[in-house]
């Protein structure tokens, strides 16, 4: 009988993350099955906290979210469709489901286990543990320049709107430590293999440059209430019930005021997996997505 393997891909934001693993138990079926797990926060859940009982201001299961692709809210913290769903898609696999999904048992395609406020603590990223499971092949994302969303821009009126710098440098100072703590796992760990994605740099140049990448607005939200609509009121289910929401989300680099548009998390996912950002001729990292899904 044909060995039985399995090629786990898995997502985390802040850092995405990729695993290769393969599998020989007879649970798994006799042939190479590629799957799709996916950790992380807001940026990456596809419904999880909708079964969480926690605050709106950790769900996304109310209009106007997911207006656009699905035409109802799924749980996804966007107007459509995320950068793993574009992933998936890329990999020939279905939209993977949140694993807290009533009824989800089956893991052969891979399951998502982001659930928005997540965090990157100790307590919920064991990345030790997943390399000693068998990973071998892993994709990250950096931190996003989180001074500049829309709804931290408004934090401190006297700053006028400018990017909170204080939030930025922290970003800065995580994303050098991720770079230079990645290259000595390279060094360590037998097998190693990684991509990582400048989701920070990436950002930043739509925000300064809309128009350069297919935008019309790139510092205020499509849905939400006040400056730069950077009051978390979309959908009017938080503490701000009266909200605005734009004509078309697909001339807005931000969808409401701390998330992306569909439109943006597809050009991510399509610069992770190709590993050249669009308008550069540099290269994401040494892997691309792609590479390391053919790699196998």
């Amino acid at each position: 009988m044909e060995k039985q393997r399995s090629v786990s891909v898995v997502l985390f934001l802040h850092a995405a993350l990729l695993i290769s693993t393969c599998f020989g138990s007879k649970s798994w079926p006799a042939k190479k099955q590629v799957a799709l797990f996916i950790f992380g926060d807001s940026y990456l859940d596809s419904g999880n906290n909708n079964y969480i009982n926690t605050t709106t201001l950790d769900q996304a299961n109310f209009w106007p979210y997911g207006e656009t692709y699905f035409k109802f809210p799924t749980g996804r913290f966007s107007d459509g469709r995320l950068m793993s769903d574009f992933i998936a898609e890329y990999a020939h696999l279905p939209f993977v489901p949140p694993f807290l999904q009533p009824g989800f048992r089956q893991y052969y395609g891979g399951a998502n286990f982001a659930s928005a406020g997540a965090g990157a603590l100790v307590e919920t990223f064991q990345g030790e543990e997943i390399y000693s499971g068998g990973g071998r092949k892993f994709g990250f994302i950096n931190l996003l320049d989180s001074g500049c969303l829309p709804g931290v821009r408004i934090i401190k009126p006297e700053n006028n709107g400018s990017c909170l710098k204080e939030v930025s440098s922290l970003a800065k100072l995580h994303n050098k430590a991720l770079s230079k703590l990645l290259i000595q796992l390279g060094n360590q760990l037998e097998g190693f293999k990684y991509s990582l994605y400048d989701l920070n740099s990436n950002l930043r140049q739509r925000i300064r440059h809309p128009s350069k990448y297919g935008f019309k607005e790139g510092k205020t939200a499509c849905c939400g209430t006040g400056q730069f609509r950077g009051v978390f009121s979309c959908g009017g289910k938080r503490t701000v019930k009266k909200f605005e929401l734009c004509e078309d989300p697909n001339e807005y680099v931000f969808w409401d005021s701390l998330h992306l548009t569909e439109k943006v998390y597809k050009q991510f996912a399509n610069e992770m997996w190709s590993g050249r950002p669009l308008n550069s001729k540099s290269t994401t990292s040494l892997y691309s997505l792609k590479d390391l899904f053919q790699d196998l």
